[in-house]
């Protein structure tokens, strides 16, 4: 999993019903993109993370700013 500063961790449920959440990642610290990040969730909570096997990444195109802006007004 390789990530980028803006890019949106989109982590879905294993429970039937639950609904998935957001995270933005605001620092990558591992190397060449690689966890683990800090991330921001829609709440504001930040924390650093490792994402497991329910986590999935949408990279922000590089010509896109308003990517992950949807995210963002949800705070």
């Amino acid at each position: 999993m390789k990530a980028h500063e803006g890019d949106v961790l989109r982590f879905t449920s294993r429970a039937v019903g639950s609904p998935e959440h957001h995270a933005t990642v605001l620092k990558v610290l591992g190397q060449n993109g690689e966890p683990p990040y800090r991330v921001r969730y829609e709440d504001g909570h930040e924390t650093e993370i490792f994402p497991g096997p329910g986590c999935v990444i949408e990279t922000r195109p590089a010509h896109d700013a308003s990517f992950g802006q949807l995210h963002r007004d949800r705070r």
